[in-house]
């Protein structure tokens, strides 16, 4: 019983790897089938997230549809559910009284800021949860915080919550008993924030807001060429900042010069070294910049736009059979080595409805 992206994203992994999904829909649908019509009349949301899936309309708050609902959890392996704190329990489907009812049964409850304390009654969204979380703090530009461009809260305990449950199948191979599981956005990101986190608890200073750098390590950003890309690069030691002054700046001597000689003194004077190094990269087109980025063997990429990321020689596709048609999209990270996993069509609002009460009927 899942909406939006948190669940829907766990689920749809486990579809990924040969899992019978049955997705439970109020009538109108999931509302992330509502954000955007963007994949041939789809959300991009709901098409990313619910690819294999069945999709099952119910109302439990009638009875037969409340039975119904029964007799799926008594047959199934797990389930996860989204809803509000407390919902599913007022419902009758409370997590531990399914598992005193189905000992094999592994629960999945993911909520906003967990089950208990202040913050358990409130909604949850992912813009909110990074912005609580101290992620937009640490995000964005000098001048004021900002958004990951992505539902990167939703993501990570989505992801969390997938490894979650793998463990409890292993665990419940073993054991014969299935467990509980509780995964909140806010937690998934604070297990992210730890390095800032440590950082201001080690040093009682507040990570700052750098853009497209590296608060610990300089040189480490987004320099502009002559042609008007960016490129962003990376020195990790010393010995990449000596070949990267030697071959790209072709001034082997500048690690000798104070200001430049170790990554402390480097940070401690980030404006005078990122302008010295951006002298060279402004003289410079970007096809110039890679090949002696190359030749420096020092690590860069090109900030791209999604425009460029669409047609990015990285980008692996698969494409979704939806209600509206074929969408191409990116494709599952994880490559096995027996070849490619088909992944199922999009569902339509209900589209299993019919034959899954037929299918469980009593």
């Amino acid at each position: 019983m899942e909406q939006a992206v948190a669940a829907p994203y766990c689920a749809s992994r486990l579809a990924d790897a040969g899992a019978r999904v049955i997705k439970i829909e109020r009538a109108e649908g999931d509302f992330a089938r509502g954000y955007d019509r963007a994949a041939k009349g789809s959300s991009s949301y709901f098409v990313w997230l619910n690819r294999g899936k069945e999709s099952l309309v119910l109302d439990i708050k009638a009875a037969d549809d409340k039975a119904l609902l029964a007799r799926l959890l008594a047959k199934a392996d797990v389930f996860i559910q989204n809803l509000a704190p407390g919902a599913m329990a007022r419902a009758g489907f409370g997590s531990a009284a399914l598992r005193e009812k189905h000992p094999r049964l592994i629960t999945v409850d993911i909520s906003g800021y967990g089950e208990s304390g202040d913050y358990a009654t409130m909604k949850a969204y992912d813009l909110l949860v990074q912005a609580e979380s101290g992620l937009a703090s640490v995000t964005g530009r000098p001048e004021g915080p900002g958004r990951v461009g992505v539902s990167v809260c939703d993501i990570a305990c989505g992801m969390n919550a997938h490894a979650a449950v793998l463990e409890a199948l292993i665990e419940r191979g073993i054991t014969g008993r299935g467990k509980g599981i509780g995964v909140s956005l806010f937690d998934g990101m604070a297990d992210m924030m730890n390095v800032p986190l440590l950082y201001y608890e080690g040093t009682g200073v507040v990570p700052p807001r750098i853009g497209l750098a590296h608060p610990s390590i300089c040189p480490y950003g987004a320099f502009p060429t002559a042609d008007g890309a960016l490129v962003l690069i990376s020195i990790q030691n010393e010995r990449e900042w000596a070949d990267f002054c030697a071959r790209f700046l072709e001034q082997p001597d500048l690690p000798a010069r104070e200001g430049f000689r170790s990554n402390v003194e480097r940070v401690a004077h980030r404006p005078m070294v990122d302008a010295h190094v951006a002298e060279t990269f402004r003289g410079l087109t970007r096809e110039q910049c890679a090949a002696k980025l190359r030749a420096a063997n020092t690590a860069y990429g090109f900030v791209n736009d999604v425009a460029a990321f669409a047609q990015h020689p990285a980008l692996r596709r698969v494409v979704l059979d939806t209600p509206g048609g074929k969408v191409p999209v990116a494709a599952p990270a994880p490559v096995f080595s027996d070849g490619e996993r088909a992944l199922g069509p999009v569902p339509a609002i209900g589209e299993h409805s019919a034959r899954i009460r037929a299918e469980f009927a009593d």
